[in-house]
């Protein structure tokens, strides 16, 4: 599905020689919350409670929902492939429809467990909560979202007249079904534009005018609150002749947080990746990746070229992190802290270009970090820019093992070759 977005609009970076999906700095709700949200713009969801223990789950099947015979059972993690994921205790699936005795039953599989899907990484997440929901009599599936578009300089909205699990598989053989309608961010969304994606969803059964006004409420909370995705993947039909959004995913823009306050009290860090939690806390810019050398260095560009040439000696970066211009000697140390967490990690390469940021001040936090974190790994470190030669001595006359380097390319074979030892 979001793979699926990135298919339409260009949001990708070339990082280390292979592609990797742009991450933004945005903030991730639980299926519940947003439907929650949705709900108070007015927007047609199913009736659910979210549940965090099989207490209320018991009690939200009788007085939530006493009159109904069956429900859908959802693990709620931030992540996408919930249905075909695997939790680690064997139970298979992370949405069920179960009889209304069998609720409690298969809540008990599901939370306080590990739920691996296509998108979690083989680490998984935990479910915490479980969301009970009505199911639904849904006669037509379709596929509805909103996004940011560089090109048109807007938001984008996305409609196809087919939805379900296979939309990535749908828009790559038939392309003609993709509708995609730019809104003008200054007019808003017109009535000609609503009704362009209405007619892309080609409802069967649903009130045109009815499914116009909903397009409408869709685009204000995207506007309203910020959003930099808002994704229904279904948006359905059900008998009664209602459009729904039976599943939804929505992201909101981090620059937002000051005027999104009650949004932003949704975040969970429980499933995040906690040394980009770490990161966040202390202002660093941290992204999280797969390889084995660590990277810690100033400015996004160098940050970038950096893991470039990792790749390019054979090696893979761990992370992304960009210390800035202006960094602390505490924050230093604080990143040193969050690399050597990960236990992939068999080198750390500390690049700095002295402009704004003082070479001193970065060895002073490696020298300060060495002492309160068990270095166990190879450090190679390349210093260039103000205050070099202050940096280089403060380096040499600590005593510690470092391996250093004259240059990037230096740097970066040295780190590789640290790392295969």
């Amino acid at each position: 599905m979001r793979g699926f977005l990135n298919k339409l609009v260009s949001r990708s970076l070339s990082v280390a020689g292979k592609w990797e999906h742009q991450q933004l700095r945005r903030l991730n709700i639980h299926e519940y919350q947003g439907a929650q949200l949705m709900g108070k713009y007015g927007i047609n969801v199913p009736k659910g409670v979210a549940v965090a223990s099989l207490h209320h789950v018991k009690k939200a099947v009788q007085y939530v929902f006493p009159n109904e015979s069956e429900l859908v059972v959802k693990s709620q993690v931030l992540a996408g492939g919930r249905g075909l994921g695997k939790f680690k205790n064997g139970f298979q699936g992370g949405v069920h429809i179960v009889m209304a005795d069998k609720v409690e039953e298969t809540a008990g599989k599901m939370l306080g467990q590990i739920l691996v899907t296509k998108q979690t990484g083989s680490q998984g997440k935990i479910v915490s909560k479980v969301y009970l929901c009505e199911k639904l009599s849904l006669v037509n599936e379709m596929y509805f979202a909103i996004m940011l578009d560089r090109t048109t300089a807007g938001p984008l909205i996305i409609a196809c007249k087919k939805g379900g699990t296979s939309i990535e598989d749908l828009a790559e053989k038939f392309p003609d079904l993709i509708i995609k309608v730019p809104i003008d961010v200054f007019k808003g969304i017109t009535d000609e534009d609503a009704l362009r994606v209405v007619d892309g969803l080609s409802p069967k059964v649903a009130d045109r005018n009815d499914s116009i006004e909903q397009v409408k409420k869709l685009y204000k909370l995207f506007c309203e609150s910020d959003c930099t995705m808002l994704e229904i993947n279904p948006i359905a039909e059900t008998s009664d002749k209602q459009l729904v959004a039976a599943d939804a995913k929505l992201n909101f823009d981090d620059n937002a947080a000051f005027r999104q306050k009650e949004i932003f009290a949704l975040r969970d860090p429980t499933q995040e990746d906690p040394r980009e939690v770490a990161a966040a806390k202390a202002d660093l810019n941290y992204i999280g990746l797969d390889g084995e050398i660590g990277c810690m260095v100033n400015g996004a560009g160098l940050a970038m070229a950096t893991m470039d040439i990792i790749k390019l000696h054979g090696g893979t970066p761990a992370n992304f992190l960009d210390v800035g211009g202006n960094a602390s000697e505490e924050q230093v140390v604080e990143a040193f802290k969050i690399l050597t967490s990960d236990d992939k990690v068999k080198a750390i390469l500390v690049n700095i270009f002295g402009g704004i940021m003082k070479c001193d001040v970065i060895a002073s936090g490696i020298v300060n970090a060495a002492k309160q974190v068990a270095l166990k790994v190879p450090v190679v470190v390349r210093l260039e820019g103000t205050n070099v030669d202050q940096g280089k001595r403060i380096l040499k006359e600590s005593g510690m093992a470092l391996i250093t380097a004259e240059d990037l390319d230096d740097a970066a074979e040295k780190a590789v070759k640290a790392s295969a030892s």
